[in-house]
């Protein structure tokens, strides 16, 4: 009977560091991407949680932001591989796949936290690997022919983090106008395109560049 109560007690307090944890890792994707400069205690007070348990389970802001950057990656990177395993037109597919990234915001979140820590070797293969998958989805609505020639696949990551910036007061946070945004954002995309754009198209050594922590060259 003891053993049985050991065994309930441990779960429970298991189940309860999962849903702290998950209220630490929504709160901290709220805040940074509002400010990746914020301080911890903000994520605390947003997570409803002490600066204690918080700390029990990231020891530093550094901590935080690594599993944040992880669980954002790992997001985009389960919403290019729904893209790619479809079965319909690769217009439609991107749009799916780009409606989901801006929903999740979880590009957007790995975006706005580059420089901001130390990634570790497995991350770095992690953003790699998302990369990879990014480029193809790229690539296959490319050779469909819809989407216009003259932007890169870095300008519309960069697109799409300025439309998971838009947060607004009220029940949706500002959802509605992401998607808004997003559609007009679909329509400037789809070929033809009505005349070529000015300067030249962001590249992924730009994207890249934002990965260096500061005081790294």
């Amino acid at each position: 009977m003891a053993e049985e109560q050991n065994r309930s007690s441990l779960s429970g307090r298991r189940a309860e560091a999962q849903r702290n944890d998950g209220r630490i890792l929504d709160a901290a994707r709220a805040v940074f991407l509002a400010d990746p400069e914020a301080p911890i205690a903000k994520v605390a007070v947003q997570a409803g949680v002490g600066i204690s348990a918080l700390y029990r389970r990231y020891p530093s802001k550094e901590h935080l932001l690594r599993a944040l950057a992880e669980d954002g990656l790992n997001r985009y990177v389960a919403d290019l591989e729904t893209a790619l395993a479809s079965a319909d037109a690769p217009w439609d597919t991107y749009v799916a796949c780009l409606e989901r990234v801006v929903d999740g915001q979880s590009q957007a979140l790995a975006q706005r936290l580059a420089g901001t820590f130390t990634p570790t070797p497995e991350l770095s293969a992690l953003a790699m690997r998302a990369g990879k998958l990014a480029e193809t989805l790229f690539q296959r609505v490319r050779r469909s022919g819809e989407l216009r020639g003259d932007v890169s696949e870095a300008d519309v990551t960069l697109l799409l983090e300025m439309i998971a910036f838009i947060e607004l007061p009220g029940a949706d946070g500002g959802a509605a106008l992401r998607h808004r945004y997003l559609a007009l954002l679909l329509q400037a995309l789809h070929a033809p395109a009505e005349a070529p754009l000015p300067g030249r198209p962001a590249r992924q050594s730009d994207l890249a560049a934002r990965w260096r922590t500061a005081g790294t060259v």
